[in-house]
């Protein structure tokens, strides 16, 4: 595990972002396994601006994206494959039939966590895993449990997930109260990980993750068993750990 400490969210994404490209520079046909949410904008903003100069090229890159909010289309704005074609795809040299999100409208739940998986291990895996945590310790919607969960697979989200989406909905009673997500095993099974990290809400919980005890109650601290894992966070997300003198 390599942590890189950026003194702020800027110089957080730009660092994850340099990881981010040197693995499309190093294997242009990579296959990337994508995150939504807050904290990876900036990340997607210098991956665009970098291609728009002609420094990146994602003509032969394809991912798959950890999860999608269930009952939502991908034309609703709060969609993760809106959020993924309006902060990348739509700016960038990628192929969209090579881009994958799980499909939030499946009548047969089951049966699009099967074809997702199926997707993934068709593409010979994922060579580079990003993605961000919760501050309940959750990666991709794998919330706290009595289990880690291998596969991709449908999850009610907690009250305390559903409570930090509202922001982005109109009511609560918008937010979706179940997801599609890829499970910790999936996860596990990229070759690199690459988590970010922002703000003093998420200092505990990734303190926990990368120094508490390995238990499916933090989901994240699974990543302590993974070879190959580089988080890049901010000072803010790093307080606890710097205050403990890890770092």
């Amino acid at each position: 595990m390599i942590i890189y400490a950026a003194k702020d969210y800027e110089e957080m994404s730009k660092k994850a972002a340099q990881i981010m490209a040197a693995q499309i520079t190093l294997k242009p046909n990579s296959v990337l396994g994508l995150a939504t949410g807050s904290t990876p904008v900036g990340m997607y903003r210098h991956l665009t601006e970098w291609n728009h100069a002609g420094e990146l090229d994602f003509s032969q890159v394809s991912s798959v994206n950890l999860d999608e909010y269930r009952g939502l289309s991908g034309e609703n704005d709060q969609s993760y494959r809106y959020f993924m074609n309006t902060n990348l795809f739509d700016h960038v040299n990628i192929d969209k039939a090579r881009t994958f999100v799980p499909d939030g409208l499946a009548e047969d739940a089951d049966a699009a966590c099967a074809d997702y998986n199926e997707i993934i291990c068709s593409m010979g895996g994922i060579d580079m895993q990003l993605l961000g945590i919760g501050g309940n310790g959750h990666i991709g919607f794998n919330e706290p449990a009595d289990a880690f969960a291998q596969g991709t697979h449908i999850v009610d989200l907690t009250e305390s997930t559903i409570q930090a989406n509202a922001r982005f909905f109109e009511s609560m009673d918008d937010v979706p109260k179940q997801a599609i997500t890829m499970g910790v095993g999936n996860i596990m099974s990229a070759d690199k990980i690459l988590l970010v990290a922002s703000g003093e809400a998420k200092a505990e919980a990734l303190y926990n993750s990368l120094y508490g005890p390995v238990t499916p109650q933090v989901p994240a601290s699974i990543l302590q068993f993974h070879k190959n894992v580089m988080i890049v966070a901010d000072e803010a997300a790093l307080r606890i750990i710097r205050e403990k003198g890890l770092i």
